[in-house]
């Protein structure tokens, strides 16, 4: 017997597995697979990208639905588009012998006219990105009155790109559903809201830790001056030849200037941001799918849902400023089994966050040095000499050459051959690399038990960053106002027209935020933001007194009371 027929799938969902050459479910699939085809339990599954969640649910989805009914009765909601179109197209592919289903994809940046029309020829399946699915629901062009499974797909991600209220607003509207799937690589204190409020007495089923990461990923990390990270990022693509991968910034503007940067030295790179067209979005991403780009530079939100096989390396330029977001960024590599390298470049003072993300995944960073410029020619040159000697030459007629070029070389020796073919492909790449720095700074050393402080609170009261080259300015903005940390440093910066680099920590509250700026840009960040007006609300910023001044309970009730009449 086949073992996803022992799983209690059909023979005609089984042939489509064979079909594509699977033999083995994975661990998600063979947990899953078993309980959802009972079409009415509640189902939490924990399990990181690239384990086959897709096929978890969507394999049992296929089996609980009615091919007669031309209607949506399943319905998947996730984070992007690229990850509507990828869950889109494999559970079609697992459709390939189950005739009579229609699954449809509804996303932004396409023609909602054309959706709309799908969806009144009759689908089983919708696959929907949040707000393209909300728009459907509030013209009436959907009904999902008949819906019985929802699934939600990376639900962490969809509630880190701030689609709380949606997935809300959906579940609300999905009042007839029989059960309901929700799929996390990791486990926040919201995702845990949406089961304790919409699930009834849900099946957990975790593969691997809570929150862990992907035993194949190796995680790695170099300790450097921020002024550095640059050249840090170029060398470490220029030790790893044959690197096909995805380089992780905070900002847009970083993404298009790095891009730039190593664009004209020379390779093969592109950006993907947001204020890329669609159409320029999928171009860029066909040009990586196919590997004519050797590399991706994106922001965390443009990068959500990437599904692409064989990335070999992911590179944080910074850390994240959610250590969570760092699993979903890991979690690009070493997808279907195989292994990958995850690697941040980081300043001394981020080792705190080195700390709590192997706690948080529980897996080991291990520390490296900034290969010099004599090891990357070193490299180099052997990656060179290998692909020089698996060239295929026998697919064409060079025997018709040979005659020639054995006379043009006969009184050349084969080591100077070597030498000048060693010379043509090298010789600008050893004058870039001949008088190297060394790029590795000296690290001050966190003993772990110091590291939680760093982040805690026992900094805000004894250690002030005046003493180590920050000012620490108050600002009456928070999560209160639609901001995670990635989203407010984007803000801060893109209005004070300031590079990231001047910043420290961010300590974000519900009403409020502490910003660690540098002593000569803090004036400039308050001029720049004190005053002006966000949501029809006055924004104030200045330097908070000693460096950690904490609001009164008086001045917090004097800002409650401002923002309940902003609101």
């Amino acid at each position: 017997m086949n073992l996803f027929e022992s799983l209690g799938l059909n023979e005609n969902l089984v042939k489509s597995v064979e079909a594509l050459g699977f033999t083995e479910p994975t661990a998600i699939q063979e947990k899953a697979i078993p309980v959802l085809l009972s079409g009415t339990t509640d189902f939490v599954g924990l399990a990181q990208t690239g384990t086959g969640k897709t096929a978890a649910f969507g394999l049992p989805l296929l089996q609980l639905i009615q091919a007669a009914d031309k209607f949506p009765q399943a319905l998947i909601v996730c984070p992007t588009r690229e990850l509507c179109l990828q869950i889109t197209n494999d559970i079609t592919t697992f459709a390939k012998f189950s005739k009579g289903m229609h699954i449809e994809a509804v996303y932004g940046g396409a023609s909602i006219v054309m959706q709309i029309r799908n969806l009144k020829r009759g689908v089983q399946i919708v696959v929907a990105t949040p707000g393209r699915l909300i728009d459907l629901i509030e013209r009436k062009a959907i009904d999902l009155q008949k819906v019985k499974y929802v699934v939600l797909d990376e639900a962490d991600e969809m509630l880190n790109m701030g689609f709380r209220d949606d997935i809300d607003f959906v579940l609300k509207n999905t009042i007839n559903r029989e059960s309901t799937w929700l799929f996390s690589a990791t486990m926040p204190p919201e995702v845990r809201a949406i089961s304790k409020n919409y699930m009834t007495q849900p099946k957990e089923i975790t593969v691997g830790k809570k929150n862990s990461g992907n035993a194949n990923i190796a995680h790695q990390y170099f300790i450097v001056p921020a002024q550095h990270r640059y050249e840090v990022l170029k060398r470490v693509i220029d030790f790893n030849p044959g690197m096909y991968g995805i380089i992780f910034t905070r900002t847009k503007a970083d993404a298009q200037d790095i891009a730039e940067k190593l664009s004209r030295s020379g390779y093969d790179i592109e950006a993907l941001h947001g204020d890329l067209t669609q159409q320029q979005r999928d171009k860029v991403m066909g040009r990586f799918r196919n590997k004519t780009l050797q590399l991706l530079i994106a922001t965390d939100v443009a990068a959500r849902g990437i599904d692409v096989d064989g990335i070999t390396h992911v590179i944080n330029f910074e850390l994240p400023d959610d250590l969570e977001v760092y699993t979903h960024r890991s979690g690009r590599t070493a997808r279907a089994g195989k292994s990958g390298i995850c690697i941040s470049i980081c300043h001394t003072r981020e080792m705190y966050k080195i700390r709590s993300i192997e706690k948080m995944i529980n897996a080991s960073f291990h520390k490296l040095d900034v290969p010099s410029g004599k090891d990357v020619c070193r490299k180099q040159f052997f990656h060179f000499m290998d692909k020089l000697n698996a060239v295929d030459i026998s697919n064409g007629e060079y025997e018709n050459y040979l005659p020639d070029l054995i006379k043009k070389f006969e009184d050349v020796s084969k080591e100077e051959v070597l030498q000048r073919v060693a010379a043509l492909e090298f010789n600008q790449f050893l004058k870039y690399y001949n008088n190297a720095d060394d790029l590795n700074s000296k690290e001050v050393r966190i003993p772990r038990n110091e590291s939680r402080e760093m982040g805690g609170r026992r900094d805000r009261v004894s250690y002030n960053r005046r003493d180590n080259g920050y000012t620490r300015l108050f600002i009456n903005l928070g999560t209160k106002d639609g901001f995670y940390k990635a989203s407010f440093l984007q803000f801060i910066l893109d209005e004070s027209n300031l590079n990231k680099e001047v910043l420290g920590k961010i300590d974000m509250r519900d009403m409020n935020t502490w910003v660690e700026v540098d002593q000569q840009n803090a004036g400039k960040m308050i001029k720049s933001l004190d005053g002006k007006k966000f949501n029809n609300r006055i924004i104030r910023m200045n330097e908070a007194d000693g460096g950690f001044k904490r609001p009164s309970d008086e001045g917090r009730r004097h800002q409650g009371s401002q923002r309940k009449r902003a609101y």
